[in-house]
C-alpha cells in the first residue's frame, strides 16, 4: 500500500510518499509545494505519519546541519537509465556541486547526450534525498530545479556550496 505524510521544512511543507513492505517503508517520492510534476495525494493512499519517522528525523537533522548524507530505503520508479543517473546523484558530496556535463562524463554518457542526463536529473522524484540540487550549469548557473531555482539556491547555501548574498 502507498502511504504518505506531510512534514514541515524550511522550504515549505514536504509531501512524502512510500511503499510498505515486509522490510518496512521505502521512500518513493519527496516533493515540495508548487513543484513541477509533483505527485498528488490520491484517495488510494493512506496517511501514516509514524511510518515516516526515520525519514522525517533524517530530514530534520539535514536542515539542522547535522546530517550530510541520507541513509534511507528508496524505491522511486524510473527507467534503468534514470535509476543510474539518480544513484549517481547520491555520490555528489554535501557542500559541493557538479555540472550536467561532468555527471554525464562520470556515467560514460557521450557529450551529445548530456541533455538525456539533464532530463533524468529533472525527473528525480526524491528531491533533497537524492541531491539533484547539486547539479548546476557548466557556467555555474542555477539551472532548472523542479521545486524552483530559489529553493535550489537555498539548499546549496544551506550546504555551504554557495555564499549567502549580503544584506543591504
Amino acid at each position: 500500500m502507498t502511504l504518505y505524510t506531510v512534514h514541515d521544512s524550511p522550504l515549505g511543507e514536504l509531501l512524502l510518499t512510500g511503499e510498505e513492505s515486509a522490510g518496512g517503508l521505502a521512500l518513493t517520492s519527496l516533493s515540495l509545494p508548487g513543484q513541477r510534476g509533483a505527485p498528488a495525494v490520491r484517495t488510494a493512499r493512506r496517511r501514516d505519519d509514524r511510518a515516516f519517522a526515520a525519514v522525517t528525523a533524517q530530514l530534520d537533522a539535514y536542515f539542522a546541519g547535522r546530517l550530510t548524507r541520507f541513509e534511507l530505503p528508496l524505491a522511486a520508479a524510473g527507467s534503468a537509465f534514470r535509476q543510474r543517473v539518480w544513484r549517481a546523484l547520491e555520490d555528489i558530496p554535501y557542500g559541493t556541486t557538479t555540472t550536467y556535463g561532468a555527471l554525464a562524463e562520470r556515467l560514460g554518457v557521450p557529450r551529445a547526450e548530456v541533455r538525456a542526463v539533464a532530463a533524468a536529473v529533472a525527473a528525480n522524484p526524491l528531491l533533497i534525498v537524492r541531491p539533484c540540487h547539486r547539479v548546476v550549469g557548466a557556467d555555474g548557473s542555477m539551472r532548472g530545479y523542479a521545486a524552483g531555482v530559489e529553493r535550489k539556491v537555498r539548499l546549496l547555501t544551506h550546504e555551504g556550496a554557495l555564499q549567502p548574498l549580503p544584506v543591504r
